[in-house]
């Protein structure tokens, strides 16, 4: 009746299951929704269900009392509406219209083991990402992930991912090497580096303090990726809020990465991938599921050039 411009939503309500609500809404009248989510394995194994059903975002309850930080969490939550508010939602399409493909494999041979590919995301990245790696064939190159999420639901979101990819995923656990067909997750209480020992690629966690109000960061994680990689990487920065992934994208360009954005009609929150462009920090401007190809066609380019050489 009065149409609001945001909802919040509880997963436990009477009546009826939150989610069921959430699966009603999206498919009869879609509206930019805010989960209200425990901070538990459960918690976050529904939250990560309402986000494929269509929710914008989530906010986690405390698990203790917040009376002495009770001013600081009601800003995130008025921020998350706000958000919400200039968010792009659609109607949840019918379950045998979700997913995607994987892309042909990879027949270049110098492609996988040299080259890395290297995400950022945050409000709408864990179904970007998703959409992102079904397309990945088995013998990509290593992928490096850092999306914005909370202690405990990273693992949770790899694991989810794990099971639906032809690539192996799994949240990132430091001091591991990056293998083609692998993609790795940075957990919730780390920033993500990408660093070098001697001819292999691995990967280190960062209990630094947050850097654009973000543990884990995405300009952590692509500045790491300049550093180290500098031309073997291909920047990807997909839909969310802020500038968080700018700076070390436009980094990773004057190392000699090519970098792609997510154009604002797939992005829910046209905010990072914004601020990319708008700093000339990317290459090439693509829908969301164009993205798989053009990083694949990037590196075919490549290794092309390097056997004619």
């Amino acid at each position: 009746q009065t149409n609001p411009d945001v909802l919040t939503l509880d997963v436990e309500m009477p009546k009826m299951d939150g989610l069921d609500f959430l699966e009603r809404l999206m498919r009869l009248r879609p509206m930019p929704v805010v989960m209200v989510s425990s901070l538990t394995e459960r918690g976050s194994e529904i939250t990560l269900r309402a986000l494929e059903l269509g929710a914008v975002d989530y906010v986690t309850k405390p698990k203790i009392s917040i009376q002495s930080g009770m001013r600081e969490y009601g800003d995130m939550i008025a921020e998350k509406i706000r958000i919400a508010a200039r968010a792009r939602v659609k109607a949840l399409a019918p379950p045998a219209a979700q997913g995607s493909a994987p892309l042909a494999a990879l027949r270049n041979p110098l492609i996988s083991s040299e080259k890395l590919i290297i995400i950022g995301a945050s409000t709408g990245g864990t179904e970007a990402i998703k959409d992102f790696l079904l397309q990945m064939p088995s013998d990509c190159p290593g992928i490096l992930i850092t999306q914005h999420m909370p202690e405990g639901f990273t693992r949770s979101f790899a694991n989810r991912l794990d099971k639906l990819c032809r690539i192996s995923v799994k949240e990132a656990e430091g001091n591991e090497r990056v293998l083609p067909g692998h993609a790795y997750l940075a957990p919730g209480h780390s920033h993500l580096k990408l660093v070098r020992s001697g001819a292999n690629y691995m990967t280190q966690l960062d209990q630094g303090p947050p850097v654009n109000r973000h543990r884990p960061s995405v300009d952590v994680l692509f500045q790491s990726a300049a550093l180290n990689a500098g031309k073997n990487a291909v920047g990807v920065i997909l839909t969310g809020m802020g500038k968080d992934g700018a700076a070390g994208m436009l980094e990773m360009k004057k190392a000699g990465a090519y970098n792609l954005a997510q154009d604002e009609s797939t992005c829910v929150v046209f905010g990072m991938p914004k601020e990319a462009i708008a700093i000339g920090a990317t290459h090439d401007v693509a829908p969301l599921h164009e993205l798989p190809g053009r990083v694949l066609m990037v590196f075919t380019a490549q290794g092309n050039r390097a056997m004619r050489v």
